[in-house]
């Protein structure tokens, strides 16, 4: 019995402080991870923070920054509604940002890579579904490889590049029954985010003034609201911002999934958990207890 106890134990610290089981909710990870996937999360990547915060509140020993396209594990910093960091339900994403990195972001806040700025950058357009038969014979003629990204019941979705786009405008020759799914001049609508950190000073901007508001208020605990397109932090305006803490912007892969700082904004440190390094068991979901396993991706790397 003392025996098993002491596994009992073990087991449990290895747990709590070492390393953990985490399942893949939701495709949002895809191509890296995949629903229904069980991954090993690395307590200890960016120095162990102590359990039972409750008690104690935020402490980390022998804390690291989290590095540049890490996939981490952390707490929604959006849940008001539980005071505990640490008992707030957790999401999974890649780190795109860190303290003093400086993203181009469009108006919902994706991030846009400086790859897209090239000429071969792909734009999103919709047509009606009555034409799918035609655009696929245009795709094949013209050699232009778009698959399918979406549709409802009326309309689809693909990306092309400006270029293709014009091919395909010859090629129907009439009214163009192609149009962009976005603003045509989004492209030119990106805005400079700079990443919180610790002693880093941050231009207040329209495009950032709600977000460093919530990050304020939220997580630095400072009394900020905005009125009249002012920010306003413990009761004077402001037009630069100091954090505290040092944050992170983390994206998933699955831009259609919104569980990442577009919705909920910078994670600050002490809401990350620990680095995904392994995947331990890959099956897919709804597959019976014989089969659907991915036997070749079980042991892998998270990267």
């Amino acid at each position: 019995m003392v025996a098993i106890g002491a596994a009992v134990l073990v087991g449990a610290v290895l747990r709590t402080c070492v390393t953990g089981s985490y399942l893949i909710p939701s495709p949002g990870m895809e191509n890296s991870l995949y629903q229904g996937e069980r991954i090993l999360v690395n307590k200890w990547s960016y120095g162990l923070r102590l359990p039972l915060m409750a008690w104690w509140g935020y402490h980390r020993w022998g804390a690291r920054p989290v590095q540049r396209e890490d996939i981490i594990l952390f707490n929604n910093p959006a849940n008001l509604t539980q005071p505990i960091i640490s008992r707030r339900e957790t999401f999974i994403g890649r780190c795109t940002g860190t303290p003093g990195d400086t993203l181009l972001v469009d108006s919902l806040f994706a991030v846009v890579p400086s790859e897209m700025m090239a000429p071969d950058q792909k734009f999103l357009f919709s047509y009606p579904r009555t034409c799918e038969a035609r655009i696929d014979s245009l795709l094949e003629r013209l050699s232009i490889h778009s698959p399918l990204l979406g549709k409802d019941s009326l309309r689809s979705i693909r990306s092309f590049s400006r270029y293709e786009y014009y091919l395909l405008e010859q090629a129907i020759g009439g009214p163009c029954w192609i149009t962009p799914a976005e603003p045509r001049d989004s492209v030119q609508k990106l805005h400079p985010l700079i990443i919180p950190g610790r002693g880093i000073s941050i231009r207040v901007r329209p495009w950032n003034r709600a977000l460093l508001c919530n990050t304020l208020l939220l997580h630095e605990h400072r009394d900020a609201f905005i009125q009249n397109d002012t920010l306003y932090v413990d009761g004077q305006p402001t037009q630069t911002c100091s954090f505290t803490k040092d944050y992170y912007w983390i994206t998933v892969n699955n831009p259609s999934n919104l569980s990442d700082s577009r919705l909920f904004g910078f994670v600050p440190e002490d809401h990350i958990i620990g680095k995904a390094t392994r995947i331990w068991l890959s099956k897919q979901e709804g597959t019976g207890l014989f089969s659907g396993y991915r036997w070749e991706r079980t042991g892998m790397e998270v990267k």
